[in-house]
């Protein structure tokens, strides 16, 4: 019986040689995320690929490319050119690759200024920056001392409740502060812990007077910290430097002769980086 003829699409879908049977059956989550970054990496190394180059340099089906590279389109992480067909690198990829090579400019630049800081007052010095509301800490210096602040690289922090936090909440206009706490909570971590808005306002107020921001116990009780936020180019605050120690070791004494260092630091790693400073 002679074989049944086959459609232009069942053609277009059949695997070539040497792909395995089961390529058009349905992936994995995990084989889905492979095959995708696997395709953002030749698209990435091209000044605009076909698709029908993108399937034979991965060895994936056209079907499953288009698929995929439509996906990838939808979060901007790769373009199509209409006319000539060419897939390019999105604008979403530039700005995360972007974004990493700022904070680890941000990272290196900012080193020499935290181990300043860590001698000149004895106590952690930290970077951390802004995330989805939250703060994110991506370098620091430990004190020597046996009792010390520490915070893991990667830890995410609420926004509220910590001294950087607050210093980069004091740069944004109270729409956008008021934004940002309209559908998430102001949680009370203890007495200290600015857990309403109004309150929240009323100490951002006082940071832009004085520079920089206090985390009085408002996280951890015995814990007091000291930051100040780091400028782009734009004036934009992208990060913010700090100092965390026990409340032991910084009275209100301390605080206040520490407060213009930690300001003064910002500025450095600021104007580093190529930043403007904001007064």
């Amino acid at each position: 019986m002679a074989d049944k003829p086959q459609s232009p699409k069942q053609d277009q879908l059949r695997a070539k040689p040497g792909r395995k049977a089961n390529e058009n059956a349905a992936p994995s989550s995990v084989q889905v995320l492979d095959r995708s970054l696997k395709l953002l990496d030749l698209v990435a190394s091209a000044d605009g690929a076909a698709l029908t180059e993108l399937a034979d340099q991965s060895g994936m089906a056209p079907s499953t490319v288009h698929r995929l590279l439509t996906s990838l389109g939808a979060h901007g992480m790769v373009a199509h050119d209409a006319e000539t067909g060419a897939w390019t690198i999105g604008l979403r990829a530039f700005e995360i690759g972007n974004a990493f090579l700022r904070f680890r400019k941000l990272g290196t630049i900012s080193r020499p200024f935290l181990k300043q800081l860590m001698e000149h007052s004895g106590e952690t010095a930290n970077i951390g920056i802004e995330d989805g509301g939250d703060v994110v800490f991506i370098s620091q210096v430990e004190s020597h001392a046996p009792m010390r602040a520490f915070f893991r690289p990667g830890r995410r922090g609420p926004i509220h409740a910590s001294g950087i936090g607050k210093a980069i909440l004091s740069t944004w206009g109270e729409p956008a502060v008021e934004s940002l706490f309209a559908t998430r909570p102001l949680p009370r971590f203890t007495a200290n812990t600015r857990d309403t808005l109004p309150k929240l306002m009323t100490d951002l107020a006082a940071i832009r007077t004085r520079g920089f921001s206090i985390d009085d116990e408002e996280h951890t009780l015995g814990m007091r910290c000291l930051a100040a936020p780091i400028f782009n180019e734009y004036g934009e605050a992208i990060a913010g430097i700090s100092v965390s120690g026990p409340a032991v070791r910084l009275p209100d004494g301390k605080l206040t002769e520490l407060g213009p260092v930690v300001r003064e630091a910002a500025a450095g790693v600021t104007r580093a980086m190529g930043g403007r400073v904001v007064a």
